[in-house]
């Protein structure tokens, strides 16, 4: 097949893309040419920013593809954008949107295509569920060939993934736990979440590529594995070889005195809930594939991975210090409890 991913070198996209290298696919990539040292050997890339729809409609002209996949809309006008350039020149459109699309708060732990979409805390969210809906609405009006995938909490070997981190990512929490200092989790702890290793999402993804049965489908890809966060949190002490020292704070408290980490939409509208995914529909379109690796393996290979690259590595100073805040005003409250 012929497959075109708008990104292609992201957290999801890069594993996607030597996937379908792997299973003997032409694979072409546009972006803007700036994670080179990403792409797969043997990718044709077209260099242009897709927000430049003229210049990307003059590079695809004589190009049609037999699937077409963007990983970087985020809003319907983006969405739209695609429309009026892949309309007519392809067999399948793939959107990524977000299971934090789902209902928020659930009404049941249990989350399939059918649970309802809906999440008032988080912008990103809502933003998705208008992307489903504009693309469903060009789907039964336009016969658009339309597949939406929703995947939740995917890493890879370069992101370390965490419930509460800072905006430079999750390298501080984990030079926090190398320094012996105690780590933030939100909550009690034993909420259950799903983590999925990229390489599995690609090789689940790549199935659905074109499947004709995914055609006007909704699809969520994750790991069948559940675990809590104080499970999730064990499992990189365990590989960094050190020991845990948990905080448990409310995700409320976070989300109030952490608004510039966005815990709201993060927490409140995602991470603090429990989701434990039915990935029944996906085994019916891909019977052949399965996620295989647990996250205690797949977590020591993306430690493995950072503690060996200074470029994961990034310092973030300013999340350190209101770790430290957040716990110190948790602990004093205790203090002053215990006193009265």
């Amino acid at each position: 097949m012929k497959i075109l991913l708008i990104g292609g070198t992201g957290t999801i996209s890069t594993a996607v893309s030597k996937e379908i290298i792997a299973a003997g696919h032409q694979l072409y990539l546009i972006n803007r040419g700036n994670k080179n040292n990403s792409l797969p050997e043997g990718a044709i890339q077209l260099v242009a920013d897709i927000n430049d729809e003229q210049e990307v409609s003059s590079l695809i002209k004589d190009l049609n593809f037999d699937v077409v996949a963007d990983f970087i809309a985020f809003v319907p006008e983006h969405l739209q954008r695609d429309y009026r350039l892949f309309n007519g020149k392809t067999r399948q459109f793939v959107f990524i949107s977000s299971a934090s699309a789902y209902q928020k708060p659930p009404s049941d732990y249990r989350v399939s295509e059918a649970t309802p979409l809906a999440n008032p805390f988080w912008q990103y969210s809502r933003n998705k569920i208008a992307c489903e809906e504009y693309l469903m609405q060009q789907y039964r009006n336009q016969q658009f060939p339309i597949t939406i995938v929703r995947p939740s909490h995917t890493y890879c070997q370069t992101s370390i993934p965490l419930g509460v981190h800072g905006t430079q990512g999750s390298w501080q929490v984990i030079q926090r736990m190398l320094n012996g200092k105690p780590v933030i989790i939100h909550g009690d702890g034993t909420s259950l979440w799903t983590m999925t290793d990229s390489r599995d999402f690609a090789k689940m993804f790549t199935g659905l590529l074109g499947n004709i049965q995914a055609i006007g489908e909704t699809v969520q890809i994750t790991s069948d594995e559940t675990l809590t966060w104080n499970q999730i949190y064990e499992c990189v002490a365990n590989a960094l070889n050190v020991e845990l020292k948990a905080v448990h704070v409310s995700s409320e408290f976070l989300a109030a005195c952490g608004e510039k980490y966005d815990f709201l939409g993060g927490l409140i509208g995602d991470k603090a809930n429990c989701a434990v995914f039915d990935n029944a529909k996906l085994k019916r379109l891909v019977p052949e594939v399965t996620a295989k690796i647990r996250f205690s393996q797949g977590i020591k290979e993306t430690i493995d991975y950072v503690l060996s690259h200074k470029e994961c590595q990034t310092p973030d100073e300013e999340f350190d210090c209101w770790c430290d805040n957040v716990i110190a005003a948790i602990n004093t409250a205790k203090e002053k409890v215990i006193l009265m």
